[in-house]
């Protein structure tokens, strides 16, 4: 049985793998947005057997709270909702 992963409010994952020019593309897109809000947590999918199987090529995949938030390319409102949403938050980033 596989447990799901714990999710830290403070966080926030990309599944990737070394070499993934779509993958770069959305981390340096990401990085600006997250900055000084949320930890971002890299994991390479290769390091797990269940992280390949259920990702395969589908990468890279952004998870907040244990949700995936977008894949493929960065969906920057959906990321700009998670940080209004946080607390502390002061409104509507854009």
């Amino acid at each position: 049985m596989i447990l799901p992963e714990p999710h830290d409010p403070g966080r926030i994952r990309v599944y990737t793998r070394p070499g993934c020019h779509l993958c770069e593309l959305l981390i340096d897109d990401l990085l600006p947005l997250i900055r000084g809000r949320l930890d971002l947590e890299l994991l390479n999918i290769d390091t797990r057997p269940e992280w390949a199987v259920k990702y395969g090529v589908r990468i890279p995949v952004v998870e907040y709270a244990g949700q995936t938030v977008c894949q493929y390319h960065l969906d920057a409102a959906a990321i700009r909702t998670i940080l209004n949403d946080l607390p502390g938050s002061r409104g509507i980033m854009r």
